[in-house]
């Protein structure tokens, strides 16, 4: 069973490093849009990831657009606030990709129309709280696709 997490311009890199040791630990591949906002080489990232780093595949884009010509767009799931549909209401496969967009912005909202029915959120039970911390939102999704494809 493999999956794939995506993350469009990550801009913080303890973020990064937690979704490499997740990615790590469920065999799953992690691809990094460009541009990043840090080094791959930041302390942080390195750190969050701590010696986990030989067991995850990581494949670089230079541009969103271009990972995006080169999937099939049926396996693509988008994570945003701005859905009312549930993660939990997807049918998930093998093979399937989860796409982040950057912490502070998320995914650019063109994307988000084209792609509107494919779009997923986590509903937030306290409505004062946007969104849950971005490692923590691809753990969650990952495992019910992992769950799901048991």
């Amino acid at each position: 069973m493999s999956f794939n997490i995506v993350l469009v311009e990550p801009e913080i890199p303890p973020n990064t490093g937690s979704i490499a040791r997740l990615c790590g630990a469920t065999d799953t591949t992690l691809h990094l849009v460009h541009p990043l906002g840090f080094k791959t080489d930041d302390k942080h990232l390195k750190r969050a990831g701590l010696d986990y780093w030989e067991f995850v595949k990581i494949i670089h884009w230079d541009n969103f657009d271009q990972f995006l010509q080169a999937q099939d767009e049926t396996k693509l799931f988008f994570l945003t606030t701005k859905t009312k549909t549930k993660y939990t209401e997807a049918e998930f496969k093998t093979g399937d990709f989860f796409i982040f967009g950057k912490e502070t912005k998320g995914l650019p909202e063109d994307v988000l129309r084209l792609y509107e029915d494919r779009c997923l959120t986590l509903p937030m039970i306290n409505k004062n709280i946007r969104s849950l911390n971005l490692a923590m939102t691809a753990g969650i999704v990952l495992y019910e696709a992992i769950r799901q494809c048991e």
